[in-house]
């Protein structure tokens, strides 16, 4: 199911592990999984469950808890706004509000072109940068106010 290079990857994550808690390293495992595939379904899940020798729920367990990963279809932009309260009371709320004007979208959903997917997201460990925003699960960007907003979505264009 997965590239040879994908593979690769999941046997370097395992590596970090005593081999008897080669489980310890589904959430790496998962998402390079998805960074192949640009979502996890449920094969994928499965998949990665398998290789790492543990019932697949174990693994879909961990795929339904954390945000980072997408059990549908994503946009090429996915923006994760942080909603968690501090975020929240310092402009995150206004944020994903300014957002989903902008997309014409609501949180979980896609942009009809395929372009943008906005979702809500937890504690990114940066409230005194708020309102936060993580692009594709790898790039933090803080103080997002409507300007720099603005300035991100044309970017992404």
């Amino acid at each position: 199911m997965f590239s040879p290079e994908t593979l690769q990857k999941f046997a370097r994550e395992v590596t970090k592990y005593p081999a008897i808690q080669k489980q310890s390293a589904v959430m790496a495992c998962l998402a390079h999984a998805q960074e192949e595939k640009g979502w996890l379904t449920p094969e994928a899940i499965e998949s990665v469950a398998n290789y790492l020798d543990m019932p697949p729920m174990a693994a879909f367990e961990v795929a339904s808890f954390y945000n980072m990963y997408d059990l549908k279809p994503v946009g090429k932009f996915k923006i994760t706004v942080c909603t968690n309260l501090p975020c929240a009371l310092s402009g995150g709320y206004h944020a994903g509000e300014y957002i989903q004007k902008k997309l014409g979208i609501g949180y979980g959903e896609t942009t009809a072109d395929g372009k943008f997917s906005l979702k809500e997201g937890e504690c990114m460990g940066a409230c005194g940068d708020a309102p936060v925003l993580i692009v594709n699960n790898r790039t933090m960007c803080s103080h997002m106010h409507p300007e720099q907003i603005d300035k991100l979505l044309e970017e992404c264009k």
